[in-house]
């Protein structure tokens, strides 16, 4: 188990300035996140996740004025020498007229503003946030950042080129058993010829070489193969951009054994060989 703690990450901040967002965000970079926690709780989170996951395991934690009285220990709770972990107190922030739009564009009534009106709320939470605010290590304005930009801001503060890599899943199914559901890109193999009716291929599938060398040496294979990576690649380089870190690559034959199995590994290797993070599977291998 590696000997230095990860990172603790105290979320925070004004009602609509983005905490949800940033704690999605920092899931995404590979952190346990505890929503709405009481901070008299934190050192017990800590806890339960060294003993469960390690220290090597990065934790955030989103506290805000939905804590009540507990707000006022988080200060105490929240220190290295409590937690055992070096700790970032991030704070979100943005004026009163964005937040008051996007509260009112979520049709969410503020936590403190009681009978009152929206705005009274935020001036409120201000009130019982100045001094945390003064004391955070980051403050991030959100006042001019979409969603992308903050995504790309908390990725840019938090995450390591292994945790902000792009993971793709190049997976292989069967049309008879139905296209996955979470499939981001789907391609037919059905135009390729299939192994199936070759008596000395049928009982093996397209992780075996001579099946994979039939698919690939087929009209047409390489063609597609040399056109279809460039624009998985092009759409990679978008993902990125636009702060999606995971991407699933369907590729489908009739029964998911032996052309999709074979172009799976092949387009997987190719992707592997650019730089990307990617994982093969094979869905129905295996069912028939």
């Amino acid at each position: 188990m590696d000997a230095t703690p990860a990172e603790l990450v105290v979320v925070t901040g004004m009602t609509g300035a983005g905490r949800s967002t940033a704690a999605k965000e920092l899931e995404d970079l590979g952190f346990f996140v505890v929503d709405n926690l009481p901070p008299t709780l934190v050192r017990d989170v800590v806890r339960l996740v060294d003993d469960s996951r390690g220290i090597s395991q990065p934790i955030a934690v989103v506290v805000d004025v939905r804590s009540g009285s507990f707000f006022d220990s988080l200060q105490a709770n929240r220190t290295q020498k409590v937690t055992g972990r070096p700790t970032t107190l991030l704070f979100l922030d943005a004026t009163d007229e964005v937040l008051v739009r996007r509260q009112e564009a979520a049709r969410r009534p503020h936590p403190l503003q009681g009978s009152g009106r929206l705005l009274h709320g935020l001036q409120r939470e201000r009130e019982v946030l100045a001094d945390l605010r003064s004391d955070a290590d980051l403050v991030i304005d959100t006042t001019n950042f979409n969603v992308h930009q903050l995504t790309d801001r908390i990725a840019e503060q938090f995450g390591t080129p292994e945790s902000t890599r792009l993971k793709v899943t190049v997976t292989s199914f069967g049309f008879k058993y139905g296209i996955p559901v979470d499939a981001d890109f789907v391609a037919d193999m059905r135009f390729l010829p299939n192994p199936h009716w070759v008596p000395e291929l049928r009982p093996l599938n397209g992780r075996d070489e001579p099946v994979a060398a039939y698919v690939k040496d087929r009209p047409g294979a390489v063609t597609f193969l040399e056109q279809y990576v460039p624009v998985l690649e092009t759409a990679a380089e978008g993902y990125l951009r636009e702060g999606k870190r995971f991407m699933t690559i369907a590729i489908g034959c009739t029964g998911g054994k032996h052309r999709s199995v074979a172009m799976t590994e092949e387009i997987a290797s190719r992707l592997r060989e650019r730089g990307y993070d990617v994982s093969a599977r094979h869905r129905d291998l295996g069912r028939e």
